[in-house]
């Protein structure tokens, strides 16, 4: 049965997850989900996972539909590797600060100032930025990309410029920085971070490495979010404080029950709640449903920027 609007409204939660795997099943269509979604929509995909995982899951699924439950990029990122199938982003205004920090026009002008050199662009960057790069990565494996690299040519990277500094500090290449941030990474106050590293002495500090420097500096751990979530099952302290989006937070909690889990506080007056993505918590199950029911909203991009870019990824996806 295909509910309208009305009748969804009348659903209860679990009648409406019901309702999304019938759907799911009926439109041939596989969920994916970002470690930063809400935690009932990480229960309902089938696949959960950072950047990379989601792009190497996108190249290998046969569904004919991809339900991205992520924001914009990830979900262009899987129509670029997907021509033929339909790619649906439950909230077409699931965007991210990163990437709007990299206009295609200003990103043109800058590579113009910049001849000869690679560009290397980190995933978290629109469609027609993978298209004027050489090559993407992802915080999981952007060391290994730049060090891929011809050691004579100067290399751009974008639009990250903590995790382009992060990047340079282990390789010891300079690169250029583009100018661009997380606005979630940048969110964690350091102030409040030193105060919860006081209260908890014995936790481990774990951080992605869009976070600032100066948070990195102090981290016992730096890496991507699946980097983070293995470390703190095998670790064996028992107290983590986690510098990332708080959502990878339920996947941590479900692989590591017995430990403590801290988020690291944001810049909020009054508060320490963990710095959240407003993009990435756009997506609901509800969403979800009228996505796959309505074949919309649907990634749509021009053959041009979907080749351009597809070069640039298959790069990557051939390293690992």
């Amino acid at each position: 049965m295909i509910h309208d609007d009305h009748t969804l409204d009348r659903l209860s939660e679990h009648e409406l997850y019901e309702a999304l795997m019938a759907l799911k099943a009926d439109r041939n269509a596989v969920i994916l989900a970002h470690y930063y979604q809400a935690p009932d929509i990480q229960e309902l995909a089938d696949l959960v996972g950072d950047s990379l995982a989601l792009a190497q899951a996108a190249d290998r699924t046969g569904a004919a539909t991809i339900l991205f439950c992520g924001v914009h990029f990830m979900a262009e990122t899987a129509k670029v590797l997907n021509p033929a199938r339909t790619v649906l982003l439950p909230d077409m205004e699931a965007g991210c600060s990163l990437a709007d920090s990299a206009p295609a026009d200003v990103f043109r002008a800058f590579l113009d100032d910049h001849p000869d050199h690679i560009v290397v662009s980190y995933i978290n960057c629109s469609a027609e930025v993978k298209a004027m790069s050489d090559i993407i990565c992802t915080s999981s494996n952007a060391v290994r990309v730049v060090d891929s690299l011809p050691k004579d040519r100067p290399v751009i990277f974008a639009p990250d410029k903590h995790l382009g500094a992060y990047v340079q500090r282990i390789t010891g290449r300079p690169l250029v920085l583009w100018d661009g941030v997380c606005a979630v990474h940048v969110d964690i106050s350091a102030d409040k971070l030193k105060l919860l590293m006081g209260k908890y002495p014995e936790a481990k500090l774990i951080a992605h490495p869009e976070c600032p420097a100066h948070i990195l500096a102090d981290a016992d751990h730096v890496g991507s979010t699946a980097s983070l979530l293995e470390f703190v099952q095998y670790d064996p302290a028992t107290t983590f404080i986690v510098a990332t989006e708080g959502g990878i937070l339920h996947r941590m909690r479900a692989a590591v029950p017995h430990k403590t889990l801290i988020p690291a506080p944001a810049h909020a007056a009054n508060t320490c709640a963990c710095s959240e993505c407003p993009y990435m918590k756009r997506n609901t199950v509800r969403k979800m449903y009228t996505a796959l029911r309505d074949g919309w909203p649907a990634i749509e991009l021009s053959e041009e920027v979907r080749l351009g870019a597809e070069r640039s990824l298959r790069r990557m996806l051939e390293l690992g």
